[in-house]
């Protein structure tokens, strides 16, 4: 039995694909691990650090800031609700549009577990000079761009 062998040219970006994979994954497990010794889950303290400082988000704003999508968006607020951390807010002038804020136990839970995080997180960013730091901010917008312009331009926003 002879199988046929798929013959191309492997693009120049698959290098940079499996490195900003391998970078999400062991972020995401770096994050989480921590994120869960204070109490929440990822989605959770997404959606409470995202909230933090603001007078609150529309569920498409929040849904669009987070990348949780509306399906667990709305599973995730209900929780955050049941804990009084979060609260709903109809829009006067547009009954479809619900605005979700911290309450100030919310409020209070950000103050406590936001500066928290970021200190974890510290501990991987401190070993990178400025100037890399810097490199890596500018090359991750221009790719996000990048792909703002392809999204945009279908439809899909």
């Amino acid at each position: 039995m002879s199988r046929e062998i798929l013959q191309y040219e492997k693009p120049k970006y698959v290098p940079v694909l499996r490195e900003l994979v391998t970078v999400v994954q062991r972020f995401e497990k770096f994050s989480a691990d921590h994120i869960l010794t204070l109490g929440y889950t990822a989605p959770q303290f997404d959606i409470i650090a995202t909230l933090g400082n603001t007078d609150g988000m529309t569920f498409k704003e929040l849904g669009y800031k987070t990348l949780i999508t509306k399906g667990t968006l709305t599973g995730v607020v209900d929780r955050l609700e049941a804990k009084g951390l979060v609260k709903r807010i109809s829009v006067a002038e547009d009954a479809r549009k619900t605005i979700v804020r911290l309450t100030a136990k919310g409020e209070k839970e950000f103050i406590r577990v936001f500066p928290a995080h970021l200190e974890h997180c510290r501990v991987v960013f401190d070993r990178l000079c400025p100037m890399t730091l810097a490199r890596l901010g500018h090359d991750a917008r221009e790719l996000r761009d990048a792909f703002e312009g392809i999204i945009c331009e279908s439809g899909d926003d």
